[in-house]
């Protein structure tokens, strides 16, 4: 088995709802294909570098996996073929994998994924309560604020 990733973009003025055919039939095809999804990462819209089909923008997913030649191809004929795909590009990144150390590296990488999640919760949970703590006095801001005015208008005079 060999390792691919292949960087897809989609149309993105269609709905998510009109975008999740076409992932589904691409994840459908690498578990048929007997391939092994590694990383579906979906980056959003972006600006194109040039417009393609009349588009200044595109949704951008990378497809992360492992599989054989023809799976590439099928997959390949499939978002050719499709509408709402504007461009695709499949690159190889490993000539043998070895199917362990991948298992290892998606748990690791969902691992990850969940620490972070629980982070960033904790992080907003402590913003919003050190927010309500805080409280600010705006007048003693605007004279302070008046005063280095102030002070810079009498030097601007004494030049």
């Amino acid at each position: 088995m060999r390792r691919y990733e292949t960087i897809v973009i989609i149309d993105p003025d269609i709905s998510d709802e009109a975008r999740a055919p076409v992932f589904d039939r691409v994840k459908d095809l690498i578990s048929k294909g007997k391939g092994m999804p590694i990383l579906f990462d979906e980056w959003g819209v972006k600006k194109l570098a040039y417009e393609v089909k009349k588009k200044p923008r595109g949704y951008y997913v990378r497809i992360d996996y492992c599989g054989t030649g023809d799976l590439v191809n099928e997959m390949e004929r499939v978002v050719r073929i499709d509408d709402r795909v504007l461009k695709y590009m499949t690159v190889l990144t490993d000539e043998k994998v070895d199917i362990e150390n991948i298992k290892k590296e998606i748990a690791e990488a969902e691992m990850e994924k969940n620490q972070s999640a629980e982070s960033a919760e904790i992080k907003d949970t402590f913003d919003n309560e050190s927010d309500a703590d805080q409280d600010y006095d705006v007048s003693d801001t605007e004279s302070g604020l008046s005063g280095i005015f102030e002070s810079e208008a009498v030097k601007r005079e004494e030049s």
